[in-house]
């Protein structure tokens, strides 16, 4: 059997089976390379290139400073005043809690850019909140849950820019850009949802609309909303790099947090730096590993082997992307985001180019894909801070998210096999 043959095996099988067995996601990845590596003769100061080479980079900076301006924002009453500003502004629907626990999720999520903190911070205010008011506290968890991954999908998102290094430098802009449709239209299909739900099990109006609490609402939280304005439009308009932009609007959130809203006190700066360092240092030693295996991976020409196995089953485009959207679903529910977003997105992306999919669009359809992921078992970070929050099984979470499932599915087929619902404003701002 042909030395290639084996080290693939052996690269595959050894990572499939320490993760089998729950060892550590950087841990699997480091090790199968090593063990491949060994085989293969290769010089290991080779792959200790490589692993330095991934980190190296000056776009992976945005990473951190994403995380601390979440951090730091999500820490500083914006929960609170997003709530607030969403209340006054679709709390008179039927259902009108479920509307505003959905649009303050595409608010928080716009600066946080995590599901996880969208839930954590948002979940523990409108999910007591809602059950007060009379709706049914699973329905209520499994709103908070599913309207979160707006979080990953509107900018800025860390998630964007760690798939813009995987995919080899698509521009972050475009990603940004590319993420806001698809955000607001899985807001609407949520709310839409919500509100059937709400009519039918004749869940309360919380409020009437009146326009002075708009004005008041919107005034109290646009210090922190002009954390995402920072972002978008330094990036877009190229007053910015991603990463300027990033640092700018943490300090920005910083300042906000200490003299503007004073929910933050200089004690607590350094218990928010240690939540970001802890963070993205899981982040860089996963993508120094992944480095590692993805030139591991190119070596042996696997990327071209999958393309060409897959273009010898059919070049059908639709059976393609069926088969892509099927594979992400799955891995989404065992592996973390990051994860998949570097070990999957070399091998996927020549496929992808050749039946015509721009690198942009394939990077929403996997962030969708795995935020779906996010809330299904086993390993579901939001699904498990949900049931935390909520004090629900986690078996009942993920039975009463199925038709959030179905919707958030529509939305995915959407962005999939319609290109302009993503391309479109990334098209018309950079020519």
């Amino acid at each position: 059997m042909a030395p290639e043959v084996v080290a693939t095996a052996l690269l595959v099988l050894v990572f499939i089976g320490l993760v089998a067995i729950r060892v550590p996601m950087v841990y699997a990845i480091g090790f199968a390379t090593l063990v491949t590596s060994l085989y293969l003769d290769i010089d290991l100061m080779m792959m200790a290139q490589n692993v330095i080479k991934n980190i190296n980079v000056y776009t992976l900076l945005a990473v951190p400073f994403f995380i601390l301006a979440g951090e730091v924002m999500g820490a500083g009453g914006i929960s609170a005043r997003l709530i607030g500003l969403s209340r006054a502004m679709v709390g008179w629907i039927r259902g009108g809690l479920a509307m505003v626990n959905i649009v303050a999720s595409m608010f928080f999520g716009g600066i946080s850019g995590s599901s996880s903190a969208d839930t954590a911070s948002i979940g523990p205010i409108m999910i007591p909140m809602m059950e007060k008011e009379g709706y049914d506290k699973d329905f209520s968890t499994c709103v908070t849950m599913a309207s979160s991954v707006q979080g990953i999908l509107i900018p800025p998102s860390q998630n964007m820019v760690i798939f813009s290094l995987a995919a080899g430098g698509v521009s972050i802009g475009k990603l940004f850009m590319a993420g806001y449709v698809p955000g607001v239209l899985l807001a609407v299909a949520l709310m839409i949802y919500s509100y059937r739900v709400s009519v039918k099990r004749n869940y309360p109006i919380s409020n009437k609309f009146v326009v002075k609490e708009v004005v008041v609402n919107l005034k109290d939280s646009i210090w922190g909303l002009i954390t995402v304005l920072i972002v978008v439009v330094g990036v877009v308009a190229g007053l910015f790099t991603a990463t300027e932009s990033a640092a700018i609007a943490a300090v920005w959130a910083l300042f906000v947090g200490l003299f503007i809203y004073k929910e933050i006190k200089v004690k607590d700066i350094g218990r928010l730096l240690g939540n970001c360092v802890s963070t993205i240092s899981k982040i860089l030693i996963l993508m120094g590993t992944s480095g590692a295996f993805g030139w591991m991976l190119t070596y042996l020409k696997i990327p071209e082997k999958i393309s060409a196995a897959v273009f010898s089953i059919t070049d059908n485009r639709i059976v393609i992307l069926i088969f892509l959207n099927i594979l992400l679903l799955l891995l989404g529910t065992l592996i973390d985001m990051a994860s998949i977003i570097l070990i999957v997105t070399p091998i996927i992306l020549p496929v992808m180019t050749q039946i015509g999919i721009d690198p942009v669009q394939l990077g929403v359809i996997m962030i969708l894909n795995l935020g779906i992921g996010l809330l299904t078992p086993p390993v579901g970070t939001t699904l498990f801070i949900g049931s935390a929050i909520s004090d629900i099984k986690i078996e009942k979470l993920a039975k009463s998210m199925i038709p959030f499932y179905a919707v958030m599915l529509l939305v995915l087929i959407l962005i999939t096999y319609f290109p302009g619902v993503v391309m479109t404003i990334p098209n018309l701002l950079y020519k």
